[in-house]
């Protein structure tokens, strides 16, 4: 069997230019170098705000850090766990880490960073980006003509 090499053409490049200019930066800052899985999330844009939420289950609150700086929000959760067991003949010792950092590029100055929030429950991290005044859609206007 031969194996043919595919020229991408123009078609893949229209599609890296699409996605690479999309609501949120999804470039490489957004995958881990080690390989390790990364939570699934969800990215909604409304006339008023931007939405996201990150699927992580078993973790709290206080394992997260968010912030957002530069129009960039960061969204990272560093976790230890460590459990020890001791009997008279033997000493078992169990320990995991989960870490994982993700960053999202909002475009131009849309967000008022004064009014975002987030909240963790069953499971979901949700962050909630409001929009400024400025940039929120205006209702058309009916324009009387004299």
């Amino acid at each position: 069997m031969t194996l043919a090499r595919r020229n991408e053409g123009y078609f893949p490049s229209f599609i890296d230019r699409f996605f690479n200019n999309d609501l949120m930066d999804w470039g490489t800052s957004n995958f881990s170098s080690t390989n390790t899985s990364l939570p699934a999330v969800n990215v909604k844009e409304t006339d008023d705000d931007y939405f996201i939420e990150v699927a992580a289950p078993g973790m709290s609150k206080k394992d997260f850090n968010v912030n957002f700086q530069n129009n960039v929000l960061t969204i990272s959760s560093e976790k230890k766990n460590e459990k020890e067991e001791k009997e008279d003949s033997y000493t078992r010792k169990e320990f995991s880490y989960q870490s994982f950092q993700r960053s999202f590029t909002v475009p131009g100055n849309d967000v008022d960073s004064d009014k975002i929030s987030a909240s963790y429950e069953n499971g979901i991290l949700k962050i909630k980006l409001p929009k400024r005044e400025e940039v929120k859609p205006k209702p058309a206007r009916e324009i009387k003509i004299s």
